[in-house]
């Protein structure tokens, strides 16, 4: 791929990372979520604010653990991508996960960045994944899980 291009490229994954255009954003979304929502879980919902938030935080850094350390230990599934607790334990622990989030989607952003990455060559300790797969995956999961978090809000504030 021609360098052009693949700055190109990087600029439109680093865009799809940041949820800009048709996507909202995690801070508009859980920034001002209401506390007494956060570990409610409404009728037919299969998790809860706190839950689903925690779960991107987890599953990204995951992500990002493994696109970037040759030392890779893969998680257990469900276990280490979920909260034990439907509700956050404090103010401190939804913001700081938000943060956390935050921090990792820059690191992401940054390494898919820098023009040393191929984004096509093979992840040398994984199973034929790239970079570019690895982005888009974590675009992917972010993207439905923030629609989930946002259609949650809605049934609860419904629910009122």
């Amino acid at each position: 791929m021609a360098k052009q291009e693949t700055l190109s490229l990087r600029k439109h994954l680093a865009s799809l990372l940041n949820m800009k255009g048709a996507h909202v954003k995690l801070v508009e979304t859980v920034g001002d979520f209401p506390v007494a929502m956060r570990g409610a879980r409404p009728h037919g919902a299969p998790h809860t604010a706190w839950q689903l938030l925690e779960h991107m935080r987890m599953a990204q850094h995951d992500i990002l653990d493994f696109s970037r350390n040759p030392n890779y230990k893969e998680k257990k599934f469900p276990d280490d991508y979920w909260p034990s607790t439907e509700a956050p334990p404090s103010q401190e622990a939804w913001d700081q996960s938000i943060v956390q989030f935050q921090n990792d989607m820059k690191e992401m952003q940054e390494l898919v960045a820098e023009t040393k990455h191929d984004l096509l060559a093979k992840l040398p300790h994984g199973a034929g994944q790239t970079l570019l797969r690895e982005v888009l995956v974590m675009a992917d999961h972010n993207s439905y899980h923030l629609g989930q978090l946002v259609f949650l809000r809605k049934m609860l504030e419904a629910q009122g």
